[in-house]
């Protein structure tokens, strides 16, 4: 297999694992299980599993912003582009494997001074952030203050995320997408 495909293999796979099973709960071995690789293998492409966490973390953030903006970008112009991160949110819960935020769950199982990880999420959160207050500037040129509404969409989103995941129900989501309509006339 080339260097390249046996990278992406193993980040899939731990991608898999890690967000269905958890960081601590999946180990090395099960990972080159899964991929069918050897140990060495594994090591030739990350010195660490927490390297592994870092690659699976970048994975799932450039695939979640390429589609959530795609999607945003394909409603039509106004608010029905900010409204439309909560009707991505949907059809992510509505998926066979939602387990609620990569990040969140991966911040709440490493120690507080593992500031690599922990980095890497705050970067990614802020990443959102970024594309959020970027939909307000484009969309609701008559606001004041778009990073100030866009953080409040960002807390709408990421707490509809949070309790649909805990409630198993959709209704966070359908209440938070509400709110955020409310927030943006």
């Amino acid at each position: 297999m080339k260097h390249s495909l046996v990278k992406d293999t193993i980040i899939q796979t731990a991608s898999d694992l890690f967000y269905r099973n958890g960081y601590n709960l999946t180990g090395i071995n099960e990972i080159i299980k899964e991929a069918g690789i050897a140990k060495a293998t594994l090591y030739n492409h990350f010195q660490s599993k927490e390297d592994i966490c870092l690659a699976y973390l970048e994975h799932k953030n450039t695939t979640f912003l390429t589609q959530i903006s795609a999607y945003a970008n394909s409603a039509p112009q106004g608010k029905d582009q900010l409204l439309a991160i909560f009707d991505f949110l949907s059809l992510f819960f509505d998926g066979t494997d939602f387990n609620g935020c990569w990040c969140i769950r991966t911040v709440a199982e490493i120690p507080t001074d593992n500031t690599r990880i922990r980095n890497e999420i705050q970067k990614q959160k802020n990443d959102f952030l970024k594309l959020i207050e970027g939909l307000v500037m484009i969309n609701l040129e008559q606001v004041q203050d778009p990073e100030l509404v866009a953080k409040q969409v960002y807390l709408l989103y990421e707490g509809a995320v949070a309790e649909s995941h805990l409630h198993q129900k959709a209704w966070p989501i359908e209440s938070a997408r509400q709110m955020c309509d409310q927030l943006l006339n």
